[in-house]
């Protein structure tokens, strides 16, 4: 199927919505940059501080532009406030894949089963709408949080790519999980018993 990267894709349940991010959420997310900078510790892209977090999101937009990623800003609906972000991102649809990936929310919203929610609207988008046949994960190999958490959706948890890529830190070791379509329907089952 095809994507119409223009368009605003907004995916939703009771208790979250994703809507594409935009320059004019900026605002929204500066809070987050000045007071949370430990939020982009294990990522390639950091956000933390106002600089930073304008080059992140012209950086986010560019790949919606480029048509292979498209960013989303994350509201919390339980709690009616603005939770982070996350993207589609790597799309090919000559192999039907995609990753889902770049996601951080402010710590208020860790641990709440926001997450999970998130997860299983942009998977059932992914698997159901784009008919993608493979949906890639990859973390920094030293964020167990991460990891755990991606693990607990169902992800399997393919390998380490070693000195994969580069960090603000130096060069990283990034760990591959992934989820494909003949697994989907059970994680689907799995993830809707633990948001309902």
């Amino acid at each position: 199927m095809a994507f119409n990267f223009k368009s605003d894709l907004i995916l939703e349940n009771e208790r979250v919505q994703l809507r594409p991010l935009s320059f004019t959420d900026h605002a929204f997310l500066l809070p987050f940059s000045l007071k949370e900078p430990a939020l982009w510790t294990y990522s390639l892209t950091s956000a933390a501080g106002e600089e930073k977090l304008e080059k992140y999101l012209q950086a986010a937009l560019q790949l919606r532009e480029e048509e292979t990623g498209y960013p989303f800003l994350v509201y919390d609906k339980k709690n009616e406030k603005i939770a982070g972000s996350t993207r589609f991102y790597s799309i090919n649809f000559h192999h039907k894949t995609l990753s889902i990936g770049y996601t951080w929310y402010g710590k208020e919203f860790q641990r709440t089963g926001l997450n999970r929610h998130c997860k299983l609207l942009l998977l059932t988008h992914a698997f159901e709408v784009l008919e993608m046949e493979r949906v890639e994960f990859r973390a920094d190999a030293k964020n167990a949080k991460s990891i755990t958490a991606m693990q607990g959706i169902g992800c399997t948890l393919e390998g380490t790519l070693r000195n994969d890529c580069a960090s603000e830190t130096g060069r990283r070791d990034s760990v591959v999980l992934s989820i494909i379509r003949n697994e989907w329907q059970n994680i689907k089952k799995a993830l809707m018993a633990k948001t309902h």
